[in-house]
């Protein structure tokens, strides 16, 4: 049997690393938030593009991987872990927590500050099939269905397509009319991005949607939450000088290093993650 080795807070110290994990390059979005609100942080990311997407996935397969990348991260030193995909946080993030006694922080769509920004009432939340259809998306609607109304549209296909580069194509914008256009005509103002992947082609969105909605993702409060547990754990790093950014992919490492450089905007080096599941063995 696979065993999950618990983390040792009273071996946390201040300057070891955060890592950070999704299911592919989507939480990419978090990190660069991560990066602007720590700067002296050492940060570790991992992108699971070998199992990418994990929102077709059942529930358990999503659970298993998130241990297995957790588990790595741990060993590699990490200080804390955030969990930058919301089909992850629905299906594993309670499981993660209590496998690991180092802070785990998770993500949420970003619907209270939707719901305090819209002026119509209507709130459209874009996120794959698995957060929608999670008990954690379920009850953070459920606090704010009397304040607005929130109407939900599932995207198949467009994490696929931001995970083969293709950000500006008229396909990929053909893709996301077909998702983001219904919501408007039944009035939302204003989108929640549930899904980590979904800002990397916020341009997009924004270009169909017209200028006048707003768009609300969790990356800058993933952040802000992030500096805070540390603060309040004693973690946050002593340095003065910048951390040190690395990347880690289960995709195939030429194809991950072209496109985590494209989008982190400077040259990286992407390690092979080995990390299997006890199924894959």
């Amino acid at each position: 049997m696979y065993e999950y080795l618990p983390s040792r807070p009273d071996r946390l110290i201040c300057d070891d690393p955060i890592g950070v994990f999704d299911s592919g390059v989507g939480g990419l979005s978090v990190l660069r938030e991560i990066r602007r609100e720590l700067p002296t942080e050492h940060l570790l990311y991992v992108a699971d593009s070998g199992h990418a997407p994990y929102g077709d996935k059942p529930r358990d397969i999503i659970t298993e991987r998130s241990l297995v990348v957790a588990q790595w991260l741990v060993d590699q030193g990490a200080k804390a872990i955030v969990v930058a995909c919301n089909t992850a946080t629905g299906a594993a993030a309670a499981t993660l927590r209590t496998r690991f006694e180092l802070p785990i922080i998770a993500m949420e769509p970003a619907l209270k500050p939707a719901v305090s920004l819209t002026r119509s009432g209507v709130v459209g939340v874009l996120a794959t099939s698995q957060t929608l259809a999670s008990d954690k998306f379920e009850a953070l609607r459920g606090r704010f269905d009397k304040q607005a109304r929130v109407l939900v549209q599932p995207c198949p296909g467009l994490v696929e397509r931001i995970e083969a580069g293709d950000l500006h194509s008229e396909s990929t914008s053909a893709l996301i009319a077909d998702y983001v256009l219904p919501l408007l005509a039944q009035g939302a103002d204003t989108l929640v991005l549930g899904c980590t992947h979904y800002p990397l082609v916020r341009p997009l969105i924004q270009q169909i949607a017209g200028d006048q909605v707003i768009i609300a993702d969790a990356g800058v409060a993933v952040a802000r939450q992030l500096r805070h547990r540390l603060t309040r754990q004693r973690l946050l790093s002593t340095r003065n000088a910048s951390g040190h950014d690395r990347f880690w992919s289960s995709g195939h490492p030429d194809k991950a290093t072209a496109l985590i450089a494209t989008l982190w905007e400077r040259p990286v080096s992407v390690g092979q993650l080995t990390a299997m599941c006890p199924c894959e063995q």
